[in-house]
């Protein structure tokens, strides 16, 4: 007995010890790493738990494993939101069976290195935001019986080489950009080519070979030509929003066919019945009335000039594009490199600033006015132009990621959108790469931010009452026009004293310096840098929306009204945060003056009550019971007096203030 169970410990062991043994292959976990690198935002953190630094990846979210834990088989990740792009090490999880990522907001091209992936069984990448053509590698993974790339903007022509899949069942292709005809491999066209196919060594290809394929779907793509005789067994519907020659199934205007592709390849002509055919069209020619001959030469005239002007409109849009590459891997043989196209339109109205002429407005950027572990802000003057504070974003070349030139253009397009008298105006930026510089240009306001007038307490610093309620105003009139006037909405990124800032008449600016920390942060996991060359094109259009907090900046706005009439920073070491100090004075009419500054000797108490009612309901626990910016302008701009006359006669500091700006 004893004996037994000694063998079976030993046997129990030996199980443990061969499990314990058993690992991912390195390249598998690699693979998934690179993947999580390129991505950009999860925000349901659908990747939280894929450490990086663990060599067992079995457990993560979305990964499923074999019986063993030897290889990686499944990754399904479906409608998380992902951000991010395809890494091409995809195609090192060489035992994969199935690839889903169903429902994000994926971007960029599909990595032809998913070809490689002998074992694949299902392909899901549909409902996503990918772009480029359909690499015909994909025809390499012969296993496949599912592909769905559904509601994406692929575009260019179906590859034949997807006729290779003998086991697809079904294929989902709708809703995208594709162009050509469907590759059915027994047309007239196809046959036409065979004896030159066979003689290259090339495999015959088109969907007539999937003899498996029980549901496709191609509707609202592109397509043209006729539908392939081996596909019409496939519902109607599946051919719908295109641009075939059809007539009982619903098909594009012609006006938005009138860029779609043609098919390949034209109909067999015989050399002797084409020479026939010229001499019986020559003839019809010559027979035709002197004005219509003459109406055909001025039309084709029209038509070759918009065609040419066409062309060369193309060329120079083209030209002016440019491009990023991200370097997904480093090897000593070289980089491998995955495009990612950059739409130059969405700058075309923006300054572009060379930094030569920015470090001479600047003294060779030796005037710093601010600076942070992210940003250094420089003040400058343009020759024959105005004042003007450069903010110069502090990140190394290495650490620059095709993700982030893609956030800064689009930062850059949306701050420049803005255009109201209490919001910074920018008039530009400055990116270059030698040296390595991204550079924001604001119009300067001369009498730096509010925490400066807050918190000094030198002669001649402090900020009469009405002042005060001025630059409350004009804040609260800023964030009505950010949150409510202009489509899509912009809030602040971190609101504060040190956000607004002050004209040479103390008129408010909210500029928001600090959206780049978040998004730095992010830069830290990648390791790819950008080079500005590469292939030109224009792709894609979409990319992370700016983050919006309409309740997080009304919350902050309270905060911020607090500060302005205590004279007390938001949080102090010794005394805390502001909010829990004033929460005991802000409902009680007895005490509510406590919390005015006490150098205020004069002030308004029916603007004191206005000011403490609108921060009782902007620092509300519920933020649903925040009102909007525009309620609360109303409230203010209704119920406080900024007439300079209310305080005369008994402040010296509004007088001289009066005197200042007179």
């Amino acid at each position: 007995m004893k004996l037994c169970t000694l063998l079976l410990l030993l046997g129990l062991v030996s199980v443990l010890s061969f499990v314990a043994s058993v690992r991912v292959p390195s390249n598998e976990v690699w693979a998934l790493r690179r993947f999580k690198e390129a991505v950009y935002e999860d925000p349901h953190k659908a990747l939280s738990n894929w450490n990086t630094l663990e060599s067992d990846p079995c457990g993560w979210n979305g990964v499923s494993c074999t019986g063993t834990r030897d290889h990686v088989i499944k990754l399904n990740i479906s409608g998380a939101s992902l951000r991010g792009f395809l890494a091409p090490e995809f195609g090192k999880i060489t035992y994969i069976q199935e690839l889903i990522l169903h429902g994000n907001n994926l971007i960029g091209i599909i990595p032809k290195e998913l070809g490689m992936l002998k074992s694949l069984k299902v392909l899901d990448l549909g409902m996503n935001q990918l772009s480029g053509p359909i690499p015909p590698e994909i025809g390499n993974s012969t296993q496949l019986m599912k592909i769905n790339l559904q509601s994406n903007g692929l575009t260019g022509r179906l590859p034949p080489e997807l006729g290779n899949l003998k086991y697809l069942q079904e294929l989902q292709l709708d809703r995208n950009k594709l162009q050509g005809s469907l590759p059915g491999g027994s047309s007239s066209n196809f046959s036409s080519n065979v004896h030159e196919m066979y003689a290259s060594g090339v495999n015959l290809t088109g969907f007539c070979r999937s003899s498996q394929l029980k549901v496709a779907d191609f509707s609202y793509n592109f397509f043209v030509g006729s539908i392939p005789k081996c596909l019409k067994y496939l519902p109607r519907s599946s051919f719908q929003g295109n641009c075939f020659h059809i007539k009982d199934i619903k098909q594009r205007t012609l006006v938005q066919c009138a860029g779609a592709s043609p098919a390949q390849s034209g109909p067999v002509v015989n050399p002797k019945s084409e020479s026939a055919n010229k001499h019986v069209t020559k003839h019809k020619e010559t027979s035709k009335p002197a004005w219509l001959l003459a109406l055909e030469i001025v039309t084709g005239t029209m038509v070759g000039s918009l065609f040419v002007i066409g062309i060369l409109t193309a060329i120079q849009r083209c030209n002016n594009k440019s491009s990023i590459i991200i370097p997904w891997k480093k090897s000593g043989s070289g980089k491998d490199y995955l495009a990612i196209h950059i739409d130059s339109e969405m700058l075309k109205d923006v300054t572009r600033y060379s930094r030569q002429d920015l470090e001479v407005a600047c003294e060779d950027f030796s005037n710093i006015i601010g600076s942070s572990p992210d940003s250094v802000v420089y003040k400058g003057t343009m020759k024959g132009g105005p004042e003007i504070a450069v903010i110069s974003l502090c990140i190394k070349e290495e650490n620059w990621t095709g993700y982030l030139e893609l956030y800064f253009q689009r930062e850059v397009a949306d701050l420049a959108r803005l255009d109201h008298d209490n919001a910074g105006k920018l008039l530009g930026y400055c990116r270059e790469s030698s040296p390595f510089t991204r550079m924001l240009v604001f119009e300067y306001a001369s009498n730096g931010t509010l925490y400066d007038h807050l918190h000094c307490y030198g002669e001649g610093c402090q900020l009469s009452w009405t002042r005060r309620m001025k630059i409350i105003i004009g804040i609260a009139r800023g964030l009505k026009y950010l949150h409510n006037e202009i489509e899509p909405p912009f809030t602040i990124s971190e609101l504060n004293s040190n956000a607004v800032y002050l004209t040479e008449d103390f008129s408010p600016k909210l500029v928001d310096f600090e959206s780049w920390k978040t998004v730095l942060e992010r830069s830290e996991k990648n390791s790819g840098s950008v080079s500005s060359q590469g292939p030109v094109c224009v792709l894609p259009n979409s990319l992370e929306a700016r983050h919006v907090d309409p309740k997080g900046n009304i919350y902050a706005f309270g905060v911020l009204l607090l500060e302005i009439i205590s004279g007390r920073p938001p949080y102090c070491k010794d005394k805390g945060y502001l909010v829990d100090w004033a929460r005991d004075y802000l409902e009680m009419p007895e005490v509510m003056s406590y919390v005015v500054a006490p150098e205020l000797k004069h002030f308004r108490y029916e603007d004191l009550k206005a000011i403490c009612e609108v921060i009782t309901l902007c620092i509300s626990p519920d933020s649903s019971v925040r009102p909007s910016m525009r309620e609360l302008c109303i409230m203010l701009e209704s119920r406080i007096d900024t007439s300079i006359n209310v305080e005369l006669k008994a402040s010296s500091l509004a007088w001289a203030e009066l005197a200042l700006s007179s």
